[in-house]
């Protein structure tokens, strides 16, 4: 594991570095200040356990000051909008009773996913934002409640991040992390505090999916070397197949599990309202990974912070 404080100065020395070097050559946006709350998107409903949400990719590159900038401005109404916007609906789907925490943060743009060599320079300024973010809900809001860690996309890459970063401590509070969309590596498991989930009710575990037609659909950035992944309709780790009605079209899905590519595979979709730009291909559902299951996850997310509850209790007898 990685100590938090050594991870800090990595992060802030790369950082630094990269700034640096990009001083002449792109536009870097200032820095999320987390102690100002205009930096959050916060519902809190007075209840015992948080949702510590991590939002996708929402913007693409844009022009600043006559460059391409492509990390998203946290102080710009129009680019705030648009992570506004899945703020909110992820809180309407899948918080339910449960407080909801989501930091506004550098993102990359979208352009930056079509090559790796331009995730490995962008990416970990995005990452030192949502760190800095989850130190700050833990200094500011947290109030030692236990919490629920979840991302789409970008955001689940942040997941898998922070999960190599929290402290002893703060895993102890984790009720569960949810890697929606993204993949868990097998360097992942033996760095961060990755526990596959392998029921529906376990606690302190990561789950993580991605949705495709067939395996010819997966998007190898988003899914390749994944070795973590349940089915979030039946909650199993097999490949027994489970029903689901589409919510917003009310279709009868079938979502089995292949247990070989840690794909699941989703029959019956016949809709054409799900590509992801730039990197998406037909039959890829990324753009589904919440909407389909959002009932699924809703309850889910509500039994394991009831279980995480009862855990404590049964601990202080």
């Amino acid at each position: 594991m990685i100590d938090k404080t050594n991870k800090g100065v990595l992060i802030i020395c790369f950082a630094v570095l990269f700034a640096a070097c990009a001083t002449n050559s792109e536009p870097i946006p200032d820095k999320p200040d987390y102690f100002d709350s205009s930096q959050w998107y916060i519902v809190d409903r007075g209840a015992d356990v948080d949702i510590f949400y991590i939002v996708s990719t929402e913007c693409g590159d844009y022009n600043r000051d006559g460059k391409v900038c492509h990390y998203a401005d946290t102080r710009d109404d129009s680019l705030r909008q648009l992570l506004i916007g899945e703020m909110v609906g992820v809180d309407k789907l899948l918080a339910g009773n449960l407080n909801f925490y989501s930091p506004f943060y550098r993102q990359c743009t979208m352009e930056t996913f079509t090559s790796d060599s331009l995730m490995e320079v962008r990416l970990p300024l995005a990452m030192e934002d949502v760190w800095l973010a989850f130190v700050r809900y833990m200094e500011l809001y947290n109030q030692g409640r236990p919490f629920i860690l979840a991302g789409f996309s970008q955001g689940a890459m942040a997941v898998v991040d922070l999960l190599a970063s929290m402290t002893a401590e703060e895993y102890s509070r984790m009720v569960a992390a949810y890697v929606i969309g993204y993949k868990v590596t097998e360097e992942d498991l033996w760095r961060a505090y990755i526990t596959p989930a392998k029921d529906s009710a376990d606690i302190g575990v990561t789950v993580c999916y991605n949705s495709v037609r067939n395996n010819d659909a997966a998007v190898p950035i988003l899914s390749d070397g994944n070795c973590v992944a349940i089915n979030p309709v039946n909650w199993r780790t097999d490949a027994i197949p489970a029903t689901l009605v589409d919510p917003r079209h009310g279709d009868t899905l079938t979502v089995t599990l292949d247990t070989v590519s840690r794909l699941l595979h989703v029959d019956g979709y016949t809709h054409d309202d799900y590509m992801l730009p730039l990197i998406g291909c037909e039959g890829n559902y990324h753009c589904l990974e919440i909407s389909l299951y959002r009932d699924c996850l809703r309850r889910n997310m509500a039994l394991r912070a009831s279980r995480y509850k009862a855990s404590m209790t049964v601990s202080t007898r």
